[in-house]
């Protein structure tokens, strides 16, 4: 049995027809938070505890991550009190030399920012935590840390609150 011109078309215009309207969508945002139960986040100062201190870095950090929940969830930022709670510290700030070059010196240093955060539910007290947070960058070592600094904290800062968010209200 062969199909004429027409059968493929009327086939083919059923299979689009079928499959066009057909989407999936994933979205990356938002979380998977029960908004008829959490309605808000508290998150406090994360103050700056490591030996080596940068003076903007508890800002910077803190705003960060208040910014992330702001943007990416409808919950309500609270200073404290709210049905969701982040705090902690930052523990370390730490840069150490890496690969040696030529001339026996360094060649490349690692800046390591690391964040300790307690993570607390009023709704499901099972999902609390503690738990430590780590990025890192590696810079050239011709370089000085001040000239690279704020950019490299961007993105470590960007990456703990990725984790951050991650564990806590995307649950992915």
């Amino acid at each position: 049995m062969a199909l004429n011109k027409k059968g493929i078309l009327k086939a083919s215009f059923v299979f689009l027809l079928l499959f066009s309207s057909c989407t999936i969508s994933y979205k990356f945002t938002g979380g998977n938070i029960d908004y008829s139960k959490i309605k808000s986040i508290s998150i406090t100062d994360f103050p700056n505890m490591a030996e080596s201190v940068y003076p903007p870095l508890s800002n910077m950090f803190s705003e960060s991550l208040r910014d992330k929940y702001t943007r990416q969830t409808k919950l309500q930022l609270l200073r404290n009190g709210g049905d969701l709670n982040l705090e902690g510290e930052i523990v370390g700030y730490d840069y150490v030399p890496l690969s040696i070059g030529t001339d026996a010196l360094a060649a490349e240093t690692r800046l390591t920012l690391t964040v300790n955060v307690r993570f607390t539910n009023k709704v499901t007290p099972e999902d609390d935590y503690e738990k430590r947070y780590s990025a890192s960058q590696t810079f050239d070592s011709n370089k000085m840390l001040a000239d690279v600094q704020d950019e490299l904290l961007t993105i470590m800062i960007e990456e703990i609150a990725d984790q951050i968010y991650n564990d806590t209200v995307a649950k992915w």
